[in-house]
Order: C-alpha cells, then sequence, then structure tokens
C-alpha cells in the first residue's frame, strides 16, 4: 500500500514538470531546441560555456556542467577555483528563475562586457533584473517564487516555491545532454570516458 502511494506521489510530480513542456513558449523558442543549438555552435566555435544559478538552481546548472564536460565541452561553473576568465567567443548559461537575482546580474553584465555571450534561463522573460543583460532568453514556463503566493494560499502545492522550475530545469538538462551528443556525434562510449575515476 504504501509503495502505491509513493509510486502515485512521484507520478504526480513527474507530471506537473512533464506539463511544462507543453506550453507555449512564444515568442520565444522552445528551451530545448535554443539550448541545443546554442552549445552546438559554441562547441563549433571551440568556445568555452559557463555557468551559474544560485540555490537549487545553481545545483542544476552544476550537473549541466558536469555532462557538457562529459560530451567534450570546455565546461565551468562560475565561483569554481579553476574557472578561467571569460572572453569572446565563450558562452555563460545564467539561471534566474523569478527573473533576476543581483548576483545573476553581476555576473551576466561582466561576462557581456568582456565579449561573452549570455544566455539566461527564466519563467519571467518579459521582466527582471537579469533580462537586460542577456543576449538570447531561453524562456522556461514554470512557477518560482515570484509567482507561487497564490497558488500557496488556496491549498498545500505539490511543488513549492521554485520546486517546479528547478524540476523542470533538470529534465531540460536531460534532454539537452541526450540531444546535443546525437547533434555533437558523441558516442555513449565517448562520453563515459570522461568521466572522472578519481571517485
Amino acid at each position: 500500500m504504501a509503495s502505491q502511494s509513493h509510486a502515485s506521489l512521484a507520478s504526480r510530480i513527474c507530471s506537473e514538470i512533464a506539463s511544462i513542456f507543453s506550453k507555449s513558449t512564444q515568442p520565444h523558442a522552445p528551451p530545448l531546441d535554443l539550448l541545443v543549438s546554442e552549445l552546438s555552435t559554441a562547441a563549433a566555435r571551440k568556445a568555452r560555456v559557463f555557468l551559474y544559478g544560485v540555490g537549487r538552481e545553481g545545483l542544476m546548472l552544476k550537473a549541466l556542467c558536469m555532462r557538457l564536460a562529459h560530451l567534450g565541452l570546455s565546461s565551468h561553473q562560475v565561483f569554481d577555483m579553476n574557472a578561467p576568465p571569460i572572453s569572446a567567443p565563450d558562452l555563460l548559461i545564467a539561471s534566474a528563475g523569478p527573473g533576476g537575482f543581483s548576483t545573476v546580474d553581476a555576473i551576466c553584465s561582466v561576462a557581456r562586457s568582456n565579449g561573452g555571450r549570455v544566455l539566461l534561463l527564466t519563467a519571467q522573460p518579459e521582466n527582471g533584473s537579469s533580462v537586460k543583460h542577456a543576449d538570447v532568453i531561453c524562456y522556461v514556463p514554470a512557477q518560482t517564487m515570484a509567482n507561487d503566493e497564490e497558488s500557496a494560499a488556496e491549498c498545500r502545492p505539490l511543488l513549492p516555491m521554485g520546486s517546479l522550475y528547478e524540476g523542470a530545469l533538470f529534465v531540460l538538462f536531460e534532454m539537452v545532454v541526450y540531444r546535443l551528443g546525437e547533434a555533437l556525434g558523441e558516442s555513449p562510449e565517448a562520453v563515459r570516458s570522461r568521466h572522472t575515476n578519481l571517485e
């Protein structure tokens, strides 16, 4: 009985996350297509890829950073001690689900001033302080802390605060890794060979 309730709860959470990918992102490009295109282009021009996000968004971007390295890209997490300086033709992928954070604003601004291209992931593509620092907006139409108070007032939400956005990022990034591996011609064996052996 308990296993059925666990499976039901897991199914409801997965369904909420999956529903994000059936929503229209017009006039913005679908996030999967946009990310695969930007990363494929970055790989073709031998650009380094930098990633940054705060809190749980940042954890999702760290997971993507790891997989991009496995795919053979030069990927770096902002604030890691071995992150090199950004310059042209590098790409910064930053996330500000609610539209803006002071740290994201600052990092995006520095990246652009040094010739880097800035892709911003957000659930608030029309406003927010970080939007003005981006070259391209990747719209993920999920609830964040910017708009969760209404649903929380009605009942206890299954995915509170920014959990829906963060879960959507995890799923989106897994789709990106799969599609990007195909686009770059990376075999599963080649990807696996780049995993650390210092564990």
